[in-house]
């Protein structure tokens, strides 16, 4: 059978020639989508598209989302309200750009997808599917360090009893990410205010979820069990375990020992 007639799933067991297997799996991934979705724009259509929508004079200042880091880790109220870190907000005009860009990359792996049926790509269109779903994602990771802090910001204003903080923000963090997958620019709104929505929506559909589990699994609190200690407890059953194991070799002699032993 020719190479260029294998199937996709044929990938992982006859890798392309220069890939790592780490390309290889991501590669098939991508190959058994049934669907690699974007948000259609007529500027990519347009000719000279791609040098138009990288234009270099357009690209952003650097994003430093450092400060949100530590906070998951920590999770204090000291320093969720005493941080320094410097946050860009980014103008319409530099949404405009970036939803662009991210978007023309997912166009074009889908226009390369497109092309191969289920035929086995060759190494350049297996390189360039590869190149432009990297950028896609390195864009996508960049849209939401720039809108991390609304992830903070809904989750400090919700608060909900029934959701831990951390979970809050690992809820909403993925809803951010959901919303930079479906945002379309070209309507003319800020992300920020579908991105809010997203993640309050987020917010309100985990805790009911969590409320539905505790009602379907009660615990009642018991303060003997607040004021117990594991590590005795483990220290106990242990020492337990092992005087019983002794008083057993004693009593049936198993280690075979002399009456004055």
């Amino acid at each position: 059978m020719n190479d260029s007639t294998l199937t996709q799933t044929d990938l992982i067991k006859r890798p392309i020639q220069g890939f790592t297997t780490q390309e290889m799996a991501l590669l098939q991934d991508l190959l058994d989508r049934e669907k690699y979705d974007y948000t259609a724009d007529e500027s990519f259509l347009a000719p000279k598209a791609e040098k138009l929508i990288f234009d270099p004079a357009k690209d952003l200042p650097e994003i430093d989302a450092s400060w949100y880091r530590p906070l998951l880790d920590s999770l204090t109220s000291h320093a969720r309200e005493e941080h320094t870190g410097k946050h860009l907000v980014l103008t319409a005009a530099q949404e405009q750009v970036i939803f662009l860009r991210f978007n023309y990359c997912r166009f074009r792996v889908a226009e390369l997808l497109g092309t191969l049926g289920r035929r086995r790509p060759t190494p350049a269109k297996a390189r360039k599917i590869l190149d432009w779903h990297n950028r896609a994602m390195q864009l996508r990771h960049q849209i939401a360090e720039v809108n991390v802090a609304l992830v903070m910001a809904m989750a400090k204003r919700t608060r909900a009893e029934d959701m831990e903080f951390a979970d809050m923000l690992g809820e909403g963090n993925m809803a951010l990410l959901r919303a930079v997958d479906k945002f379309d620019v070209s309507r003319g709104f800020k992300f920020s205010t579908y991105a809010c929505r997203a993640i309050l929506k987020a917010f309100g559909r985990q805790g009911m979820k969590q409320t539905k589990y505790r009602q379907n699994n009660p615990v009642h609190f018991d303060p003997e069990m607040e004021r117990v200690n594991p590590n005795d407890i483990r220290d106990q059953t242990e020492r337990s375990d092992g005087s019983a194991e002794v008083r057993t070799i004693m009593v049936q002699n198993l280690a075979r020992l002399s009456p004055l032993e």
